[in-house]
């Protein structure tokens, strides 16, 4: 849908064009050039006009940026500047990086923008889109559809502006609160509100859509719509955030007695509204956890949601929606661009009994696992969420459609049905094989250069799991990329999330018993028993700080991947426990709850000093180098030489040379060397894994390589969370489009010379 607007940013005048994609339920969208206040009068009008609002708010799988783009202010757990400053990914994001300080002042090095945006894009602008949803509301209001239709209209859009206001306060405090549309003029400018007055705000909004989404079902073609149960879920996220250190300095247990009660009273509507644990009733290896990512229709788990399809060309129409993260994780001998886990975070995940391993430094609170983590082989013997999450040479990784339609020498693997991941690594120089800053290594099975040694799997239609209803990889030329499209829907906010946002505001309050309940119902649905607690340790109960951290490492395993981490880490200041000081900050900065720190109370090794290493997996020493071709793989060549001869005895016609023929002899070959994939559809899982890992001691040899990086010097960089990006700054894009907004305590005014910023976010 294509419709121009008046842009508005508390003086700013601009023309901008809008074009929106549609959901499942956005089909009958009308053209809103002029939008005429007789289109409130008429249902279908109204629907148009929410529909436009879930056009421009729903969150995106796109990679959070700081150039402008849309969606600003929502990691989906990409390889993004959020992600990218948490244990999920290796190398200094903008976050991190102690060499580059962020600034106010200048487009080099400037903080990210995730209250205005481009200025020649109104999608990507916050307030664009709250004018929006104000016009919107005030035409519903004053239309005359009769009062039952208005309000469910209504309430979905009070959602909307709460969600657009949640991701800016949860950036920045205290902003601007703009509840009509204004006039466009130099003196219509409203300033910043206290984070208090913001936080209150959102509220009455999330309770007003509650209240008018009450009993409300979608279905058919309105399925993917926000509910009661939604707004609600949203609330207790924010409750929260209003809770957490990086607002609540002093530890104020009012705001945590608060949440937990207004929380607790809400579940109950929020599992009348048919939320819950997705189960699927055959939890094998960890299966219901990684098929609620899969379910497009009646999925208890999806509170927030987007939907998608799988439509490859619609000639111009905005019906195409399709969900990239596919086709960003897979190995690229799939059609995909693979995104690559870090040692740090294979060292966190809990082994095979809930514990956390022995040698992880992270979490001093939390009990260690009896059960040896073999670092060399990290896939032994892990949680059921391990195996869903990543996956390492040997695993099976299926899908359906035929790679070699666009590069003869991809492995076909059934088509794909049967696809093994084989991406262990080979050098051409000895000298690189023991290098950790050497990157002159390639992949086997056509991998080449675009390998890595351990993917991320987390959301990935698994064939065996659903017989890959959602996408088909399907090349339509040798060289093309091909339509591969995913309808996999986007789990903005999961019933999990219901789960342990109240656990951790239980936890607060003083409800720890209660608080371990939710975490039980966590671990029960991931493969844990009552048998050994769901895999808890026995204290969490009477230790508070224990209670919380084993929340939090919880939260860290469950949302790997889905973006949650970062803004976790920042509500609990878990980069220096809140020890930084920022210039010109106020005493009430300084935080006094949890003994004055937050790392050391919850037993949290701060983030600040550390580094993330890769991983690699290479070819043993006893097979040599290999070539430097698709097909150079040390550990395949002595059975090349053999298979290649039974292959010309059986095809005589056909030169082993040939393009078409060397592709076959190489993976008949790989097939007598290599054992069978690890398939999760089996219960045998440890003794399929006990292979694999003695094939690995055989053949295989485990390594670490840079991932952190290095100086010019090669000396090695370490993590740096500046204490002043706990709450950012307004770039000066922002500040210089209204010369009214001050500037946030920390940082530099764009506006006063540079001077500091006098805004308090923390100020009631």
């Amino acid at each position: 849908m294509k419709r121009i607007i008046k842009y508005f940013s508390f003086g700013l005048t601009s023309a901008m064009l809008l074009s929106a994609c549609s959901d499942q339920f956005l089909r009958d969208l009308k053209d809103y050039d002029d939008v005429s206040t007789e289109v409130y009068n008429y249902l279908s009008g109204c629907n148009g006009r929410v529909n436009d609002v879930y056009g421009w708010c729903l969150p995106q799988v796109a990679t959070l940026s700081a150039s402008g783009g849309k969606y600003l202010s929502v990691s989906t757990g990409s390889r993004d500047m959020a992600s990218q400053s948490t244990e999920e990914y290796a190398g200094l994001s903008i976050f991190v990086d102690a060499e580059n300080e962020l600034t106010s002042m200048s487009t080099t090095n400037a903080v990210p923008d995730f209250f205005m945006g481009k200025q020649t894009d109104i999608q990507s602008s916050a307030y664009g889109r709250i004018r929006n949803i104000n016009d919107v509301l005030a035409g519903i209001q004053g239309g005359t559809l009769p009062e039952e239709e208005k309000t469910p209209l209504l309430g979905q859009v009070y959602f909307f502006r709460a969600w657009c206001y949640y991701n800016l306060v949860k950036w920045y405090g205290g902003v601007p609160i703009v509840k009509d549309v204004l006039d466009v003029e130099e003196s219509a400018f409203t300033p910043r509100s206290s984070t208090k007055e913001c936080i209150e705000f959102i509220l009455e909004d999330l309770d007003r859509a509650a209240t008018m989404l009450k009993g409300k079902v979608w279905s058919g073609e309105d399925y993917g719509r926000v509910t009661s149960g939604t707004a609600l879920a949203l609330k207790g996220r924010v409750l929260l955030l209003w809770a957490s250190p990086i607002f609540n300095r002093k530890n104020d247990e009012s705001r945590w007695q608060n949440a937990y009660q207004q929380m607790k009273a809400d579940l109950t509507a929020i599992n009348a509204c048919g939320y819950g644990l997705y189960k699927n009733g055959n939890n094998i290896n960890g299966s219901d956890f990684a098929k609620q990512f899969l379910q497009v229709g009646n999925n208890p788990e999806a509170v927030f949601f987007v939907l998608h399809n799988n439509v490859a060309s619609d000639e111009g129409l905005d019906t195409q929606k399709n969900n990239p993260w596919e086709r960003g994780i897979r190995p690229s001998n799939t059609g995909g661009g693979g995104m690559s886990a870090n040692r740090m975070i294979l060292d966190i995940f809990p082994m095979s009994d809930g514990k956390i391993p022995a040698s992880t430094e992270n979490y001093t609170k939390l009990e260690t696992s009896s059960v040896n983590y073999e670092r060399e082989y990290p896939f032994m013997n892990r949680d059921p969420r391990f195996y869903r999450t990543f996956a390492f040479p040997g695993f099976r990784w299926s899908y359906s459609g035929d790679p070699t339609q666009r590069d003869n020498n991809n492995p076909s693997y059934d088509a794909g049905t049967n696809y093994v991941l084989w991406n262990y690594k080979w050098y051409v120089d000895k000298n690189d094989q023991g290098n950790p800053e050497s990157g002159n290594s390639y992949a086997a099975d056509n991998l080449y250069t675009n390998g890595t040694s351990v993917y991320i799997r987390k959301k990935s239609d698994d064939y065996d799991l659903d017989n890959s209803k959602l996408y088909t990889y399907a090349p339509t030329s040798s060289k093309g990329a091909g339509p591969f499209f995913s309808q996999a829907p986007l789990l903005e906010m999961r019933y999990a999330e219901v789960l342990l946002n109240l656990a951790e505001a239980a936890c607060g309050a003083g409800q720890m018993s209660e608080a371990v309940g939710y975490l039980q119902q966590i671990r029960a649905r991931a493969g844990y028993t009552a048998e050994n607690n769901f895999g808890l340790q026995s204290n969490l109960t009477g230790d508070k700080a224990a209670c919380m951290s084993a929340i939090l490492y919880e939260r860290q395993i469950e949302f790997a991947y889905e973006g949650k981490r970062f803004d976790d880490m920042r509500r609990w200041m878990l980069y220096d426990g809140g020890s930084g000081r920022v210039e010109g900050q106020p005493d009430s900065w300084t935080l006094t709850g949890w003994d004055g720190n937050t790392c050391t109370w919850l037993g949290f090794k701060p983030f600040n000093g550390q580094r993330r290493e890769n991983i690699e997996f290479r070819t043993a020493d006893k097979y040599g180098v290999g070539t430097a071709y698709w097909y150079g793989d040390p550990l395949i060549k002595s059975a090349v030489d053999s298979v290649a001869a039974e292959y010309i005895k059986t095809h005589e016609d056909i030169s082993i040379s040939s393009a078409k023929t060397l592709p076959a002899v190489i993976y008949a070959a790989a097939a007598t060397c290599r054992p069978e994939g690890i398939d999760f559809r089996k219960d045998d899982l440890n003794s399929q894994l006990s292979k694999l890992r003695d094939w690995y001691k055989n053949n295989l040899v485990t390594s670490e390589k840079r991932g952190d990086g290095y100086d010019s010097q090669h000396n090695l960089k370490y993590i740096y969370f500046n204490p002043k990006y706990y709450l950012l700054g307004l770039g000066s894009g922002a500040q210089s489009a209204n010369k009214t907004l001050p500037q946030t305590i920390g940082w530099q005014d764009f506006n006063n010379g540079g001077a500091n910023g006098t805004f308090d976010p923390l100020a009631e």
